[in-house]
């Protein structure tokens, strides 16, 4: 199955996708029981420290309330006591003073109500806000347990395709090489003879000849892919790059070695054809490369690569000549464009175009500044899940690594990796 591996020690076969979704599921359920536990904690500490303070807000009310009645009583009893010894004074100003007096602490008493009304409503909305927090975080939690279910279903589908596709690669080189041996069978007697004494080294390199101009006429159809004929001086192909109008930006002159050894007079003879074909660049398409050299890179004015990089460096050189060409293009006619730039730039469509354009930002811009504002907490919080996030896959990495052999398989999320270093074996 494309999904199992053999285990090199114990010779049991282990399937690959059951394991990693199994142990992540495992991860991803201890961890949200743990958070679970973790929040309920959190609401019960809460929950127990608002009704401690609802506690002491009323233990701290009804002894108020009694220091206010004594109070109360103690004044009552010094103005009878005061109506007693002042007996002679005017009944209405003692009515009057005692009336104020009553008003006030009345007025004394209904703040006092009013706070602890307020207090309460407070605490009922905390408590609301508690319930509602609980939900959300339930249904943030599901959410990311199904994401992250569903990244990993996607990363290891991914990882399978590279997989068939580099297989898949390999068996139509070897398929190519077959039928061109085929072909060479039905030759002359002589032609047989000379190419057995020569070897295989030959044929291995026209196959990626063939290989090399069909990959490149699939992936950029509307450039011109010439062969070079065999007996003529220069490279194998050269590819004319065109635009999406059909016009000419410049050349890239492919050749191919399949050798074991790498010899740097390719590099010379290839700027030499580079020069006589007026090529932009030079493409050295090898089995092996420079000892001082891993990956693909430049060398004396030649792009040295393996079969497997040529597909991605035509496509950074192809976009770098489509510029080049652009620009020498935008110089024709400069003192022309010139004198038109300005018209138009004074011309009354510009500024009221400019004018759309500036109120129109000026709106997205008051409008991103309120989404950055209500999002920026919600950016925080999804950073430090990210990094939980990424501390789980290195575990999950580490744990396949022991059950299955080191570098087996490439879970690095951050990067991304070549098909080549998918599968070692």
């Amino acid at each position: 199955m494309p999904n199992e591996i053999k285990c090199p020690k114990c010779g049991n076969t282990i399937d690959v996708e059951n394991v990693v979704a199994t142990e992540l599921e495992q991860k991803f359920q201890e961890k949200y029981r743990t958070q679970q536990q973790q929040w309920a904690d959190s609401m019960e500490a809460e929950r127990t420290k608002l009704l401690d303070e609802q506690k002491l807000f009323e233990e701290k009310k009804n002894r108020e309330n009694e220091l206010f009645r004594q109070k109360l009583l103690q004044e009552k009893q010094k103005m009878e006591a005061d109506i007693q010894t002042q007996v002679r004074k005017s009944v209405a100003q003692d009515y009057e003073v005692q009336l104020r007096m009553l008003e006030q602490a009345n007025k004394d008493n209904e703040e006092r109500l009013k706070l602890s009304r307020q207090k309460e409503v407070e605490f009922l909305q905390k408590e609301s806000q508690l319930k509602n927090k609980e939900a959300e975080l339930e249904i943030s939690v599901q959410q990311k347990l199904q994401d992250e279910r569903t990244k990993l279903a996607e990363e290891l589908k991914r990882l399978e395709e590279q997989r068939l596709q580099a297989k898949e690669t390999e068996y139509q080189m070897r398929l190519r090489e077959m039928q061109k041996q085929l072909d060479d069978q039905r030759k002359l007697a002589e032609d047989m003879k000379r190419r057995a004494e020569q070897g295989s080294t030959q044929l291995q390199g026209e196959v990626q000849e063939l290989e090399l101009e069909e990959m490149l006429r699939n992936t950029f159809p509307f450039d011109d892919i010439a062969e070079v004929g065999k007996g003529v001086r220069g490279a194998d192909c050269i590819q004319t790059v065109r635009n999406q109008f059909g016009q000419d930006c410049g050349k890239i002159i492919f050749e191919s070695k399949r050798r074991k050894d790498f010899s740097n007079e390719w590099i010379e003879k290839l700027k030499a054809d580079m020069r006589s074909q007026g090529a932009d660049v030079a493409v050295l398409v090898t089995q092996v490369s420079p000892k001082d050299m891993e990956h693909m890179g430049e060398r004396n004015g030649v792009w040295i690569c393996s079969f497997s990089e040529v597909r991605g460096l035509v496509h950074a050189l192809r976009d770098g000549i489509m510029k080049i060409a652009n620009v020498a293009k935008s110089q024709q006619n400069k003192g022309e464009k010139v004198h038109m730039l300005y018209d138009y730039l004074t011309s009354q469509e510009f500024s009221s175009q400019w004018k759309a354009v500036r109120e129109g930002f000026l709106s997205m811009k008051i409008s991103i500044q309120r989404e950055r504002d209500s999002m920026e907490k919600l950016w925080k919080s999804r950073e430090k899940q990210l990094e939980k996030v990424l501390l789980n896959a290195a575990h999950i990495h580490g744990s396949i690594e022991g059950i299955a052999g080191q570098h087996t398989i490439d879970f690095n999320i951050e990067e991304e990796s070549n098909g080549d270093n998918l599968l070692d074996g």
